[in-house]
């Protein structure tokens, strides 16, 4: 089976559109969460993400968005545009939001892989460094952890009793790449896509990823996209100028 991975959309039109025109061929679409929060095109991402397929977790953006969650953990700026999202998204849209299953998911006939947003030990958890990947890999019975919310494209491998950092490996920053990874049997892995609509990693092209079940290649990517438009939708908007700025940076 071929999976295409989408995390950290983030109401990034502009984005998602430029990643979907570039996609491998693949059989079914994961989404990772966070379709919300940030950008300025919440209606239209959720309705083309929900096309695409059944097979979503909730990420915290969405869950702020339909009021399964309080501001408190968000800074002001995430906060703000947590506050625009609530009186733009539609009543359908935010219904559907609304019943996005907690994480983590895992897909009939495909063995040995599970999907969540944080981490597989709690929804929230941000899985940034070697130490945080330690425990979730150590406790998971499930070799392979495709996840999200870190906004970077990459992941951890076992290695011992610890975890070992990866990131895929471009050459430039302007152009459409792919990096490919074959995984290793008796090793087990926690893989993050990257975002599509806010990356964080300091490239500021979109980032996505699939993954070929049957030869056990991840395949990561990155794709430049109609940057401008996407800036000019949140100042537009009133959004935080902040929103609009960082896309540039990849920060």
């Amino acid at each position: 089976m071929r999976i295409l991975l989408l995390s950290d959309i983030h109401s990034n039109l502009e984005a998602l559109e430029a990643c979907l025109a570039e996609a491998p061929a693949h059989d079914v679409t994961v989404n990772l969460g966070d379709l919300v929060g940030y950008g300025a095109s919440p209606n239209e991402v959720i309705e083309q993400s929900r096309q695409l397929g059944k097979f979503f977790v909730r990420g915290n953006h969405d869950r702020v968005t339909c009021g399964l969650i309080g501001l408190q953990d968000f800074n002001p700026v995430a906060g703000l545009a947590a506050l625009w999202t609530r009186d733009h998204v539609n009543t359908e849209n935010m219904q559907w939001l609304r019943e996005l299953p907690q994480g983590p998911i895992q897909l009939e006939g495909v063995g040995g892989a599970q999907f969540v947003h944080g981490s597989p030990l709690n929804e929230d958890d941000y899985v940034l460094s070697e130490e945080d990947a330690a425990a979730p890999l150590l406790a998971s019975s499930l070799p392979l952890t495709f996840f999200g919310h870190t906004h970077l494209q990459g992941g951890f491998v076992s290695a011992g009793n610890g975890s070992e950092f990866f990131q895929p490996d471009y050459s430039t920053i302007g152009a459409s790449e792919s990096c490919e990874l074959a995984l290793e049997p008796e090793q087990k892995y926690m893989i993050n896509p990257g975002s599509v609509g806010q990356p964080r990693d300091g490239d500021w092209r979109a980032a996505f990823a699939s993954y070929d079940t049957d030869t056990r290649m991840v395949t990561f990517h990155r794709v430049p996209y109609d940057l401008r438009g996407a800036q000019d939708r949140i100042l537009a908007a009133n959004l935080p100028v902040r929103l609009a700025t960082r896309l540039a940076a990849g920060k």
